[in-house]
């Protein structure tokens, strides 16, 4: 396993840590273990673009460790009464139409999606209203409605990229017939 993938399996580890910590009331605790996930997001893409080892396995693994980590988070704050559910369903619903259109295109035409700096945009923002939440910061339930809205935009902008990808797919087959 190169270093970006054990770094994105570090991520994957680190998810029940933070779960447990969030639960617990550790908020230092737990705002230290998401920054260490966020540490090891970044790192993981430095070190795969700069050192060429890019894998299919951590273009799949990467954002998965993202978004269950932002899932765990999120639950842990419903549970705790800090955000309310619907933040959530909008949160999961969003990540399971993205993970279908993946998944699509991964199996019908073996691409497999990369990251975009829309979604990058819409994590930082997510993360940054989670910190101001766990912390009880005043009218920090704005700064999550502009997470929402921007993690929204970032499946709009997915759903045109795909559509793309799916309609320049079909003029490559048409064309060869």
């Amino acid at each position: 396993m190169n270093i970006p993938n054990t770094l994105t399996t570090i991520r994957f580890f680190l998810i029940p840590v933070l779960g447990y910590f969030l639960y617990q009331g550790y908020y230092i605790w737990s705002v230290i273990i998401l920054g260490l996930s966020g540490l090891t997001d970044i790192l993981d893409g430095f070190f795969a673009r700069k050192l060429d080892m890019i894998t299919s396995w951590g273009k799949f693994a990467d954002p998965l460790a993202d978004k269950l980590t932002q899932l765990t988070t999120l639950a842990v704050l419903c549970i705790k009464n800090k955000i309310h559910l619907i933040i959530i369903v909008i949160i999961l619903l969003k990540e399971i139409l993205m993970g279908i259109g993946s998944l699509l295109l991964y199996r019908q035409d073996n691409i497999v999606v990369s990251s975009n700096w829309y979604g990058k945009m819409a994590t930082v923002i997510l993360y940054f209203s989670v910190i101001l939440v766990i912390f009880d910061v005043p009218h920090a339930s704005v700064l999550v409605t502009i997470a929402v809205v921007s993690s929204l935009f970032s499946l709009f902008m997915y759903m045109i990229n795909f559509f793309k990808i799916k309609a320049s797919l079909n003029r490559e087959k048409n064309s060869d017939i």
